[in-house]
């Protein structure tokens, strides 16, 4: 049986991961092993986030009060949290691709902005591009009329000097 001390660092820790996140992706982890359950916590680690396995009084106790405190009703049966610190999407999208590879679990909802997002929006939420593809987008979308003014002005210069050419060539025979 844990002790209090005990359950008040765990809740402590969830709370501080709660602080700093934007968002939250609660999926169900029934079927897991702990290696597939590392490999997923590892997975969201590199993109900015993390994984937990937790009771759910102890998430309960650890929500009351943030934004997070809608999602105090999903708390039910096996439920861990997939956190995102850096971006709202690479975690939703981490989740989403593991369930898909290993047929086990389902993603059961999220909060985003202190919004309640159903498990359809948390998988729409997985669905969209990620901080760096729309940041390539719009460098590309950006950075293509200037390549179309150069590649004008290259096909100007290229046809004048082909113009040239040919009268060079006409004058010499």
């Amino acid at each position: 049986m844990a002790t209090k001390a005990f359950k008040s660092e765990k809740i402590d820790e969830i709370k501080s991961k709660v602080e700093k996140a934007q968002v939250a992706i609660l999926t169900e982890y029934k079927g897991y092993s702990v290696d597939e359950i590392t490999r997923l916590r590892r997975t969201l680690q590199k993109g900015g986030g993390d994984y937990m396995v937790t009771k759910n009084t102890l998430a309960k106790l650890a929500i009351k009060g943030t934004e997070y405190e809608i999602l105090a009703d999903m708390l039910k049966g096996p439920v861990a949290i997939a956190f995102g610190y850096e971006d709202q999407v690479s975690p939703a999208k981490a989740v989403s691709n593991f369930i898909k590879e290993s047929k086990k679990g389902v993603i059961l909802g999220g909060a985003l902005d202190g919004k309640l997002l159903s498990a359809k929006e948390a998988e729409d939420l997985a669905k969209l591009p990620s901080k760096e593809e729309l940041y390539a987008k719009i460098l590309g979308s950006i950075n293509s009329p200037a390549s179309g003014i150069a590649n004008s002005i290259n096909a100007v210069m290229a046809q004048l000097t082909r113009a040239m050419a040919a009268v060079r060539d006409q004058k010499t025979a």
